[in-house]
């Protein structure tokens, strides 16, 4: 028998229950993975909530990351073997698959081998937010030697990946934050420009930082009020990628700056890398190339046994981590 997490009604973290169930056998095309190490996201919470895209199904199981050891393989898998050691990359839906046990099923195309001397924990942290940054700043804006990238949100763990990807190769971040207590772990984390939101003036700071040009890249998660001071202080033919909503505020848009500088907004999903088999797989060159090398260390905010599920995902829910929560199975 596996251990999973499930639940059978929407509602908060209590809702989650770990159960016995049939050990899952892999299908053509999948991997069965024992599990060491997962990682929490916020669309988890939002699907045990009822307020995702899909709704669930119960008894409904969840869960996008996770890294262990390949412990069968399905019919059709060429690129691993058992023992192999992998993570997975969240390239599917939870109506599909779900990574909330210790042994679990994934498609083969969503996973990738682990590089050697990373641990389970900061390999379960790591493909969410190096992805979906990936995808944004290396992919489509094709972000390079000299450039500025502003980055709301900057403490989440997405924003952190931005900016060691954005470092990786040569560009320069500019954090953006709004709490006092996540300038001085920006600063540990090797953030070299942070600006504090509702304390400095953004527009003109960054405009400085920038040599009065501008920034040609912005990614950001947040919008609203001050989501117009960002998009005045981009140069010209400048591409600004929304990912999220983290404000319920309007978001004013300066149209003449927009009209005169040539702005590019897009909206943006880390699916667009994960369901297309191509970009998956430079993703996945990119980023174990960068872990390999240590230029991309996720950053563990805290570690819970699996037996504290529930106490894991409050502390999501918190909004009070700096990183990615790690949840461990022995």
């Amino acid at each position: 028998m596996a251990r999973h997490v499930r639940f059978h009604e929407t509602g908060g973290p209590e809702v989650l229950k770990i159960e016995e169930v049939q050990t899952p056998e892999p299908k053509s095309g999948e991997v069965r993975i024992r599990v060491h190490a997962l990682g929490l996201n916020r669309a988890e919470s939002m699907y045990r909530s009822g307020r995702y895209v899909i709704d669930p199904v119960f008894p409904a199981t969840l869960g996008y990351e996770a890294s262990g050891y390949i412990d069968a393989v399905g019919a059709d898998v060429k690129d691993f073997v058992v023992g192999d050691a992998v993570s997975v990359i969240p390239a599917f839906m939870f109506d599909e698959y779900g990574l909330y046990g210790d042994l679990v099923v994934a498609p083969a195309r969503a996973v990738v081998k682990n590089p050697e001397g990373v641990s389970w924990e900061t390999a379960a942290a790591t493909w969410m937010p190096y992805t979906t940054a990936w995808g944004a700043l290396i992919d489509i804006a094709k972000l390079g030697a000299g450039d500025f990238v502003v980055l709301g949100a900057a403490s989440s763990s997405v924003g952190l990946a931005a900016m060691e990807i954005a470092y990786s190769v040569g560009a320069t971040p500019i954090a953006l934050t709004r709490k006092d207590e996540k300038v001085q772990e920006l600063k540990d984390a090797g953030a070299k420009h942070i600006l504090q939101v509702g304390l400095h003036d953004i527009e003109k700071e960054i405009l400085e930082l920038t040599g009065g040009k501008g920034a040609r890249v912005v990614f950001d998660p947040v919008t609203g009020p001050d989501f117009e001071n960002i998009i005045k202080a981009t140069s010209k033919d400048a591409i600004v990628f929304i990912y999220g909503a983290l404000s319920h505020d309007a978001t004013p848009i300066p149209v003449m700056h927009v009209l005169g500088k040539h702005t590019t907004i897009r909206g943006y999903e880390f699916i667009e890398v994960t369901a297309d088999d191509e970009k998956l797989a430079r993703a996945k060159q990119f980023i174990t190339k960068g872990m390999a090398s240590g230029q991309f260390k996720a950053k563990v905010a805290r570690v819970f046994p699996f037996e504290q599920i529930v106490e894991a995902t409050q502390f999501l829910e918190s909004n009070a981590q700096f990183g990615k929560i790690i949840v461990t199975i022995d």
